[in-house]
């Protein structure tokens, strides 16, 4: 299957130049994309070395042995729920009082007999589909889906049978428009856990919401958290590794991100309501690609595809490596939910309301782009 070759970007996408390695014949990821072009100089380069392990020392059994009480009762969340990786760097914020404060509110919330979103053991999916040491990308996002069967903790993406929502479409429309060859997952798919596990670090700045209230829990701490996790992916993974910043508040977030040695790509927000200013002509996913070859070679771009293969060995699922028999039960859901979207065919209920679409297209996506007095970003 024959694609276009990956283009060179613009100068802000400059980087030490590193050879490529030559595709395979048959490699699933180059056939798709096409390989990086060579060095125009031809010259012969020393590739970046491979990051070391994250935070070898860290014994998270000792670390919890020095919290308090109440402060272990607050996270146990954390503790039982997110990736080593990550708890490793982000300990220190967590015992914080802002972030124990937010623990509180959301204590509070439960209490009330609130429904919140995503489900308790989805907040941190994205730290253990997309492992610290495995970043490459970076996809920032706003606020969680408000509505039943929608957020799980990777942001854009749902769970079947939930359609994919109106700025998860443009996405999809902006990977056909760079990779002719790309076709959406069936049935109006949005699952995102294969994107998650090749690299793509999907991060919501909000990670939880009240059902039916998007913004809810807005500037109640996990901003905070969540900046963190951004300032720590760019300090560890010092090979580089790519932003994709859609709508000025996720440019924001990445205002500070070191761009010599990261490549910083910003846009307009996919939403319905600024997509048209330029998201579907940006060609992020292809500058991404070309940008990761030259940092990783060819076998490091991201496969952008989200179609069941035809060997499901093809497609291994993560493996969360703990006990927890919360983080067990969320495994499982997602294991459930990429079966889901392999079938060929879903019944979708004739029943469905207008006025339930209708909320689900109004979502904080679509609401993000409505703080556009802003001028759109140039990529």
């Amino acid at each position: 299957m024959a694609s276009p070759g990956l283009k060179r970007g613009a100068g802000h996408l400059a980087a030490p130049a590193v050879d490529s390695k030559k595709p395979k014949a048959n490699g699933s990821i180059t056939s798709f994309f096409g390989a990086p072009k060579s060095n125009s100089t031809g010259a012969a380069t020393t590739k970046p070395p491979a990051p070391k392990p994250v935070s070898p020392s860290f014994n998270k059994q000792k670390w919890v042995a020095t919290l308090t009480s109440e402060q272990k009762e607050l996270l146990q969340l954390e503790i039982d729920t997110m990736d080593e990786s990550w708890l490793a760097h982000l300990k220190e914020e967590i015992v914080k009082p802002e972030f124990l404060a937010l623990k509180r509110f959301l204590q509070k919330e439960k209490q009330s007999g609130a429904k919140i979103f995503p489900p308790e053991e989805d907040i941190y999916s994205w730290t253990r589909h997309t492992p610290l040491h495995k970043v490459k990308v970076v996809i920032v996002g706003q606020d969680p889906y408000h509505n039943h069967n929608q957020a799980h903790g990777l942001a854009f993406s749902v769970r079947p049978p939930t359609p994919a929502p109106p700025s998860l479409m443009n996405i999809y429309t902006g990977i056909k428009n760079d990779y002719p060859s790309f076709k959406p997952p069936p049935n109006k798919g949005g699952l995102l856990i294969p994107w998650a596990e090749r690299g793509v670090l999907l991060l919501n700045t909000c990670l939880t919401v009240r059902a039916h209230q998007a913004a809810s829990h807005s500037n109640k701490g996990w901003e905070r958290l969540t900046q963190k996790a951004i300032d720590v992916v760019t300090r560890v993974r010092t090979r580089g590794v790519v932003f994709l910043a859609w709508g000025t508040p996720a440019g924001k977030r990445i205002a500070s991100v070191n761009r010599e040695r990261h490549c910083i790509l910003q846009s307009v927000h996919p939403s319905p309501l600024s997509a048209h200013r330029g998201f579907f002509v940006n060609q992020h996913f292809k500058k991404c690609n070309e940008w990761l070859a030259e940092r990783y070679g060819s076998d490091g771009i991201i496969d952008w595809s989200l179609l069941p293969k035809k060997e499901p060995s093809t497609t291994p699922l993560a493996v969360v490596q703990s006990p927890s028999a919360v983080i067990n039960q969320s495994a499982t859901k997602d294991k459930q939910a990429v079966a889901e979207s392999k079938e060929t065919a879903v019944s979708t209920k004739s029943s469905t309301s207008s006025q339930e679409q209708d909320e689900f297209e109004e979502d904080l996506d679509a609401l993000e782009a409505l703080a556009a007095s802003e001028e759109p970003f140039e990529s």
